[in-house]
């Protein structure tokens, strides 16, 4: 009877690892499908602008903690989003946003560069 009872807990045993294993593998594949988490994507299928607009906003975040833009940024929001012409032809998406009350002219509009997917590329306050 022992080895009966080994063979069934080696059994439920393997049981268990296998649907954890496999619940663990559905779970995360949503992060892993079109979507990307945390605004990574793959593929070429372009974003929605609701897409890149939520992914800006992240991005600006980011980039004021690491204190690559006033903390001032973070109550501006977005004056337009549009796709522009880039290097070697390609199009990316651009977000602006304005400060009209910077004191530093040069820096009272904030450009944002994503790919047509929606990763981030670059931020820039001359729009190139």
């Amino acid at each position: 009877m022992k080895i009966w009872n080994n063979h069934v807990s080696i059994q439920v045993r393997s049981f268990l690892i296998t649907a954890s294993l496999t619940l663990g593998a559905l779970s995360s594949s949503p992060l892993l499908a079109d979507t990307g988490g945390a605004c990574h994507f793959h593929g070429n299928k372009p974003a929605v602008e609701a897409t890149v607009l939520t992914c800006a906003e992240i991005h600006k975040e980011r980039l004021i903690k690491k204190g690559k833009i006033d903390a001032s940024w973070e109550a501006i929001k977005h004056d337009s989003i549009q796709q522009v012409e880039a290097k070697r032809g390609k199009k990316e998406w651009q977000v602006t946003s304005k400060d009209a009350s910077a004191n530093d002219k040069a820096k009272e509009t904030l450009y944002m560069f994503f790919s047509l997917p929606g990763n981030f590329l670059a931020a820039n306050f001359t729009g190139n």
